[in-house]
């Protein structure tokens, strides 16, 4: 009689992880099978549902005794990592209870699968450091000593990069993953690498709002890749909103009096002079300004003045008083917060921010995509022939390796959101081969290749 690995998916998101894993066992000849799946969003169950067509769901695993859980091999999770409290680190974090890894623990405890793959960010890794040099926080040895003393499993965790795993996606995430048999190695992965153009489609409808236009008008398709829309530092990758007039349309002596005043207006030299705490981003004087800029006595005729008092009309800078930094006494511990200076004398300062509109990064086709996040991934774009278009929800798939027949049947905003949080399924193949690896042969039955005739 063939028998299954079993498995159960633990705030399962998209299903990732089970889907890096069954590949992995599919191209093995080994059947599977998820005999339960703990989800709470609504939209994520419909798609798991659709996808993944069994009844097996369950919503917050906190209301699941563990003796519910039908037997299975292997435990899958890409667990929330909650803020622990001020309490919590002063105790140096000695125990994990009311958080999800909790829940993590006590079902390996009761069950003892022959193992698992737990999936985190990489901030995990040095959360709640003891000292500034350690190599891991005391929140991960907590973790990794309940695995390995307690529940006596043979662990490795490591962070992985999904750029070198065929997806053109930097997205570094930690993953601790634990056997019965022996350590699993998670080192030397053949690297394999693609460019954002290769799962990119064409053709699509692009963007044609007012914005764009703007955008265009000012720049072309090609001088906008790889450029962030915000009003921020970032060097020549970002675009501000002075540069596209969104607040008004600028000479071009304000926009180089603009992107100087930003440089300027951190340097600590200017928080010696007015005589204030340095802080990033202060306001300085018509003088200061003067002294800086026009920056050659070739344009000695600009009225800089002028230029500030259109800029904070047009509301590109804002004229105010510098600020300083008042404590006070609170039964928590001392607040520390800046106020207003009114016996200093004002200055003209950037209005800075992400700027509201419908994209706010535009995607280099020849290049990786940076980490994509739920908040930020509606309003990515990409270059389409001569025009703009937001990511497509089948682009957003395969930045994170799904197959090309998964669907997400429900509105695009929720689609981003579950994209944002879900896991790189060819990294999930390469650990799950990794971990088959250590597998005894008795502890699964291979299948039989139908097309040959022999096993595999």
């Amino acid at each position: 009689m063939r028998t299954k690995l079993k498995f159960i998916d633990l705030f399962a998101g998209l299903g990732g992880i089970r889907l890096g894993f069954e590949q992995a066992c599919q191209d093995r000849g080994i059947e599977t099978e998820c005999v339960l799946t703990s989800e709470i969003k609504p939209y994520a169950i419909q798609t798991l549902k659709h996808n993944h067509h069994h009844e097996n769901f369950v919503g917050d695993i906190f209301q699941v005794k563990s003796e519910d859980i039908p037997r299975f091999d292997f435990l899958f999770g890409g667990f929330p990592c909650q803020p622990f409290s001020a309490s919590g680190k002063r105790n140096g974090f000695a125990d994990t209870r009311g958080t999800l890894f909790f829940e993590i623990e006590r079902i390996i405890k009761h069950h003892q699968p022959k193992g698992f793959i737990l999936e985190n960010v990489e901030g995990l890794v040095k959360h709640d450091l003891e000292n500034k040099y350690d190599e891991i926080g005391r929140t991960l040895k907590t973790i990794l000593d309940k695995i390995e003393n307690e529940l006596d499993y043979q662990v490795t965790w490591k962070v992985l990069d999904s750029v070198n795993f065929g997806v053109p996606q930097s997205r570094k995430r930690v993953f601790i993953v634990g056997t019965k048999n022996e350590k699993v190695s998670l080192d030397n992965f053949e690297p394999t690498f693609k460019v954002l153009k290769d799962v990119l489609e064409s053709g699509k409808p692009t963007m044609n709002t007012d914005f764009t236009k703007k955008l265009l008008s000012h720049f072309t398709v090609e001088e906008l890749y790889g450029k962030s829309i915000k009003d921020k530092r970032g060097g020549e990758n970002n675009i501000h909103s002075w540069d596209i007039g969104i607040k008004g349309e600028c000479t071009k002596d304000q926009i180089n009096l603009l992107n100087r005043l930003f440089k300027e207006r951190r340097k600590k030299q200017w928080a010696i002079e007015i005589g204030i705490d340095w802080m990033d981003g202060m306001p300085l004087t018509l003088s200061q300004i003067q002294s800086f800029f026009p920056v050659s006595n070739l344009f000695e005729n600009i009225d800089v003045k002028a230029l500030l008092d259109d800029l904070v009309e047009k509301g590109y800078l804002k004229f105010e008083h510098p600020k300083k930094l008042v404590s006070e006494s609170t039964e928590n511990g001392t607040i520390t917060s800046r106020v207003y200076d009114e016996t200093k004398p004002k200055g003209y300062n950037i209005v800075t921010g992400k700027l509201s509109f419908e994209i706010n990064k535009i995607l280099n086709p020849n290049e990786i995509a940076p980490t994509l996040v739920a908040t930020d991934m509606v309003k990515i774009a990409v270059p389409d022939g001569q025009g703009l278009r937001r990511l497509t929800i089948r682009e957003g798939l395969r930045l994170f390796g799904y197959p090309e027949n998964y669907k997400i049947p429900v509105k695009e905003s929720l689609a981003f959101d579950l994209l944002g949080n879900t896991v790189v399924v060819p990294v999930i193949k390469a650990i799950s081969e990794r971990i088959l690896d250590t597998l005894e042969v008795s502890d699964y039955e291979m299948l039989e290749n139908e097309n040959l005739g022999i096993r595999v």
